[in-house]
């Protein structure tokens, strides 16, 4: 199923032909399988989230991790994955990024992860995983991009 035009509303730089879906919907109503952080850091078995209040369903969250809705706590959760920070999303050979989205409230809204042809892949809350401009996802309900990571790709 294509995203729709409510959906795309959500994000108003994001417009059609400016991004690729990359797989169908992986979600029903009442059971996410994988949420945006998760899909950036390679998980698509479990959403990924710290237990807090504000949560309501069971996420994983990393042992030792900050329990709290942070950039700071996320970006711990990414390195233990061996990520480290980073000051720009520009491809870089056998490097893979990250790039965190962040709330006017400080809140994370969003992670994507930068694939080998220099776009951005993203898993947009229960709809599609898709392909795009790593800025045409700024949103309200997302925030804007506020920090980067990266790690040697796997597959180097």
């Amino acid at each position: 199923m294509a995203l729709t035009q409510q959906e795309l509303k959500v994000f108003p730089s994001l417009r059609m032909g400016r991004f690729r879906e990359m797989s169908r919907r992986t979600t029903t109503r009442r059971d996410v399988k994988y949420n945006c952080i998760a899909f950036a850091a390679g998980d698509t078995t479990q959403p990924w989230w710290p237990p807090v209040p504000t949560v309501q369903r069971f996420y994983y969250w990393p042992a030792g991790i900050p329990v709290e809705e942070t950039l700071d706590a996320f970006m711990s959760a990414f390195a233990s994955l061996g990520y480290t920070p980073c000051s720009s999303p520009n491809l870089e050979p056998r490097i893979e990024k990250v790039a965190f989205f962040v709330k006017p409230n400080g809140v994370p809204g969003h992670a994507a992860i930068q694939r080998e042809n220099g776009m951005w892949h993203s898993k947009l809350g229960d709809l599609e995983d898709i392909e795009h401009n790593l800025r045409d996802l700024e949103c309200a309900t997302y925030g804007t991009v506020q920090a980067y990571m990266q790690r040697t790709r796997r597959d180097s």
